[in-house]
């Protein structure tokens, strides 16, 4: 069952699922908001409970809406690409070659063939961005499940416009959003560690929260910081 519950300007999508908790979100990039409950839940006790929250879906909703977003990248020469937090400055370069992406002193070359569209200089320069991320990730994945005390099945990467991970604790699998390549390195094992935190904690409960607290603590700074850098379009 799913359906729509307003409070003025907040529209809140609501659905029942089996689940024992309820869930409210809200999702970048314009702040939609989700509220997911049990299936015995009635339906004044779900819209009670999301009228206490307003105040706070009011406040992520603004911070989602005065997020920088980068501009409409068109591949091109001098154009300001990020890795790893860094800025560089394309250099678009043709050849009957392969197409490939390499990094030189300040600048991210991209060779490609002479009439390459803009969509697929963009799908280059996304895998160059995966191989990035394939280089960090395992050795992350090793460091934090000793620590943590879980193990992870399998990862996967992904561009996703709404989080910046996933995990399904049943399976055990992670996802993390390929943008993260160009983040401060810092980010990703913050992500990480969040999403490896639902393997012993499913929601963001009390309990969620007292894991990430022992095990990064600067996880609300981290947060706050990685969701004010630029978000793609």
């Amino acid at each position: 069952m799913e359906d729509l519950i307003k409070f003025g300007d907040i529209e809140i999508q609501y659905k029942k699922k089996e689940i024992k908790n309820i869930h409210l979100s809200v999702h970048p990039p314009n702040g939609k908001v989700t509220l997911v409950v049990p299936k015995e839940t009635r339906l004044e006790v779900a819209k009670a409970y999301a009228i206490s929250k307003l105040s706070w879906i009011r406040h992520q909703k603004k911070l989602f809406l005065e997020q920088t977003r980068e501009n409409y990248l068109k591949y091109e020469d001098h154009e300001s690409h990020f890795l790893w937090g860094r800025r560089y400055l394309l250099s678009v370069n043709y050849s009957d070659k392969k197409s490939f992406v390499k990094l030189e002193d300040k600048k991210i070359i991209l060779t490609v063939k002479l009439k390459s569209s803009r969509k697929n200089k963009e799908k280059i320069v996304q895998e160059w961005y995966r191989s990035k991320l394939h280089e960090q990730i395992p050795s992350l994945i090793n460091k934090w499940q000793e620590k943590m005390g879980v193990k992870v099945n399998k990862y996967y990467l992904q561009k996703m416009k709404t989080r910046w991970g996933s995990c399904n604790p049943i399976s055990k699998n992670i996802r993390l959003n390929t943008e993260l390549a160009k983040k401060p390195k810092n980010f990703l094992e913050y992500v990480l560690v969040h999403e490896l935190a639902h393997l012993l904690e499913p929601t963001h409960n009390e309990n969620f929260i007292n894991i990430l607290n022992k095990f990064y603590p600067y996880w609300k700074e981290a947060r706050k910081e990685l969701n004010e850098l630029p978000i793609s379009n």
